[in-house]
């Protein structure tokens, strides 16, 4: 049809008076299959039963296009299945309105309307349609009806992988693959009579990004987190009491703000130790280990009654006579989580005694999962690339640094982090002298929130910077739903293009 003879097109839900036209437009658009229509019953039937799912599409008042669709269980498309088995024998019967899955049931446009992108409409629709009802995606069985022309020399899936390749043209494949469909399996005797594709079908998945897991518990998973950075000032305190007022004061602070982080730096309790300044800095910091229990169960009650998540930065920590850096999550729920510096500095080993931790995973928060890399742990992408792994949406990154190229070093990589990971990536450190402290004289410290670098973010990939070795807080929103848009759309998804067939990256 050409474009200049449209006067005026429709999306609109199928009703029973459109049936006859329908039937029509089903047999020019399956000449090869002329009986394969749906009856005025089974479209009563699927309108009856599932009204939004039936939608047509018309040029001029005239019918060019339709899509039926069910909402099924996805334990159903996990089993191998047949077209007949998924529409139980075309009574529909298998629709639920608690499913958590919509399957395609028909797509088609009439010829004399075809290379107008209408198909692309009706797609685009039902993924409206999949977000609107929160589904997990949508899926159907393609037709691959150039298939019979290669049936004698290769199977199904190699006939997919050469259509994915650009070796082979289907144009019904490809239109699915552009539309962000990818293939899960083929299935064999799924539509009995299609000849041109041999009865096989390539089981096909569209992924809701934005799906929510229906949760029992009466809160929700934010999609917009403020985030609380400390940026702290390094001086001295009398004693634990005064140094915990300092950091409730902190906490109230950001949490007037409503964020649902506080980040504290590395060892922002590291003034404790003038207390000690006499003892060999080994035996100092092994002191200062001893109020780590202290400091951690009051930061839960902070957690708690400033109703905010924070992450307490890191303190010495002895543990079966062993030394470790180690931090705290403490969830504004009560709960708590320990993590571990993995990589100490070999100034950390040599001066303290310091062991590197063995504990690396991703926890879950009221506002998604987040990751913690204590400093240095920062410089080592594959640790940031298994918590990406695991689902991370949000790095902390508490850390402690004495010149400005120490600093430089922790700044660049974890802005890296945020780019490779497609996460967002927090830092906090302390700034100022503390003279009577051995082996913690000057901090240099910018606290600062990064991001990916795409059009849905800063262009630098800096959401938020504090200013420069000043003693302050740091607000700054993040929305995880960009995150999302960005693993399936962005410019390059440094996550998706993996070339997973030539390495791999696992956990012991």
């Amino acid at each position: 049809m050409n474009p200049q003879d449209i006067e005026n097109i429709e999306l609109a839900y199928l009703t029973l008076d459109d049936y006859q036209e329908l039937k029509e437009a089903m047999q020019e658009a399956y000449k090869s299959m002329p009986n394969l229509y749906w009856r005025e019953h089974q479209i009563k039937t699927l309108i009856d039963k599932f009204p939004e799912g039936q939608v047509v599409i018309k040029i001029n008042n005239q019918i060019a296009g339709c899509a039926l669709s069910i909402i099924v269980d996805y334990d159903r498309i996990e089993e191998e299945h047949t077209y007949e088995d998924i529409t139980g024998n075309y009574s529909f019967n298998t629709h639920t309105k608690s499913g958590d899955v919509l399957y395609g049931i028909d797509v088609f446009i009439k010829p004399k309307f075809r290379g107008l992108r209408l198909g692309r409409r009706l797609y685009d629709y039902r993924k409206e349609l999949c977000e609107q009802l929160n589904l997990r995606g949508i899926v159907f069985g393609g037709r691959i009806p150039n298939y019979h022309n290669h049936q004698d020399k290769m199977t199904p899936k190699e006939y997919m992988d050469k259509v994915k390749r650009k070796e082979i043209h289907d144009s019904v494949l490809n239109f699915q693959i552009s539309n962000d469909f990818h293939p899960l399996r083929v299935l064999k005797g799924y539509l009995e009579g299609d000849k041109d594709s041999g009865e096989f079908a390539v089981l096909l998945e569209w992924d809701n990004i934005y799906y929510k897991k229906p949760s029992k518990k009466a809160a929700t998973k934010k999609k917009v987190v403020r985030l609380g950075l400390i940026q702290w000032q390094m001086r001295l305190y009398k004693d634990l009491e005064e140094l915990m007022q300092q950091a409730e004061y902190f906490v109230d602070a950001v949490s007037g703000y409503r964020s649902d982080f506080a980040l504290f730096p590395e060892f922002f309790n590291a003034p404790l130790m003038a207390t000690n300044n006499h003892l060999p800095v080994s035996e100092a910091i092994r002191e200062l280990a001893k109020h780590t229990d202290e400091i951690v169960q009051k930061f839960s009650e902070l957690a708690i009654s400033y109703n905010i998540n924070i992450i307490t930065g890191s303190f010495p920590e002895m543990k079966d006579d062993l030394l470790y850096n180690v931090g705290y999550l403490c969830r504004r729920d009560g709960t708590l989580e320990r993590y571990e510096k993995l990589h100490v500095t070999p100034d950390e080993a040599k001066v303290w005694g310091m062991q590197g931790g063995n504990k690396l995973q991703a926890f879950d928060t009221d506002c998604g999962k987040i990751g913690i890399l204590i400093c240095y742990d920062s410089e080592f992408p594959e640790l940031s690339r298994l918590l990406a792994d695991e689902g991370m949406d949000i790095l902390f990154v508490p850390f402690l640094t004495d010149t400005q190229n120490g600093y430089s070093r922790v700044r660049h990589c974890a802005q890296a982090r945020a780019i490779e990971n497609e996460c967002y990536v927090a830092i906090a450190g302390s700034v100022g002298n503390l003279p009577k402290v051995h082996n913690m004289d000057i901090q240099y410290a910018q606290s600062m929130v990064f991001t990916p670098c795409d059009f849905a973010f800063p262009a630098n990939g800096i959401k938020a910077e504090a200013t420069a070795n000043t003693e302050m807080i740091l607000i700054a929103d993040v929305d995880i739903d960009l995150l999302r848009e960005l693993n399936q759309f962005g410019s390059v998804r440094n996550l998706k293009d993996r070339r997973k067939d030539i390495f791999s990256l696992t956990k012991k």
